[in-house]
């Protein structure tokens, strides 16, 4: 499934509207603040279809998924977008992970826990406020980085340190961009170290740079962990590759319009990530060129000072040169 989709759900006393964006939504908060209620419509509005007292209006088919069963029931679900509620432990599970992966589905998932094991994005975390009488989904963490207040974003960082997430290309790219800048850059090999690692670090000017497509399950412990160290910001474009191809040195035609609109043309079950598919689309785009792109070893030419250049004038408000 591709797309983007609004999900419209109301009694005569409630009203969710809403619109799903990726593969996975999760929507957090605490109790009584509407999530349960929400699944508990979606569910009377499909199980109920006729004479139901809950009116459910989407372009796609929904389904709540719960139970033990939960692998013989997802089998026969295809092309919809699948709620779950909290408290399915299976969610937490690699099992349901890889499970999801082969599927065509969109799912929402409420839940007040991270989920490691699966690469959601931070911009799809969403809780739920109430307003009169209707309630609607609000993204907590919606920014494109995250530096535990948006005052900092006034003035521009300049950090002894920068962490990436893993050693391929996006590593690479930057510990030039350091070196030349004298800065020290370090691979933290995983996103779940960066949580250690700024935990046991005081007394630096860290930059932190991950891929903001899958490191929603991170995103709560690392900015509860730096919300009083002002010395630390985030960094979170949607993946190196996104962050090339926004830079405009690749030239293409249709580039343009899948960055303006990318759920039209990510397809769920081939990139469960959105990180995935801007890696096979800087691959397909740039193969049998100079600029021919692979994940695990930086191209040269991304080194040169044009190109580099054109990458870091996407990067807002952080100095590395």
């Amino acid at each position: 499934m591709k797309g983007t989709h609004r999900v419209v759900v109301s009694t005569k006393r409630l009203k969710y509207d809403f619109v799903i964006r990726r593969n996975i939504t999760i929507i957090q908060g605490n109790s009584a603040t509407g999530k349960t209620t929400l699944v508990d419509m979606i569910r009377e509005a499909v199980n109920n279809t006729s004479g139901a007292s809950v009116d459910l209006v989407c372009d796609k088919k929904c389904f709540v998924l719960d139970g033990t069963l939960w692998k013989e029931q997802l089998a026969a679900v295809s092309n919809s977008i699948v709620f779950i509620d909290e408290g399915n432990e299976f969610i937490k599970t690699i099992e349901f992970s890889k499970f999801i992966q082969t599927t065509d589905n969109y799912y929402v998932i409420v839940t007040r826990e991270s989920l490691p094991t699966l690469p959601y994005s931070v911009e799809e975390i969403y809780g739920i406020k109430t307003s009169g009488k209707y309630g609607k989904l609000e993204q907590k963490f919606n920014e494109f980085y995250r530096i535990y207040g948006s005052d900092i974003y006034k003035e521009s960082i300049h950090p002894d340190t920068v962490l990436t997430e893993d050693s391929n290309s996006g590593y690479q790219f930057f510990k030039s961009i350091c070196n030349d800048s004298h800065i020290k850059c370090e691979s933290l090999n995983g996103k779940s170290n960066i949580f250690q690692y700024l935990n046991s670090n005081d007394n630096e000017n860290i930059l932190v740079i991950v891929d903001g497509a899958a490191f929603g399950s991170e995103m709560h412990r690392v900015t509860e962990l730096i919300r009083d160290k002002k010395e630390i910001a985030i960094y979170l474009p949607e993946s190196f590759e996104w962050l090339v191809l926004l830079s405009g040195v690749v030239k293409n035609s249709m580039l343009y319009s899948i960055l303006e609109r990318p759920a039209d043309y990510i397809e769920s079950k081939e990139c469960f990530s959105w990180e995935r598919f801007f890696t096979a689309i800087l691959i397909d785009m740039t193969k049998d060129s100079y600029l021919a792109y692979t994940k695990k070893n930086l191209n040269s030419v991304y080194l040169t000072d044009t190109v580099k250049k054109s990458i870091l004038e996407r990067i807002k408000y952080i100095k590395l040169n």
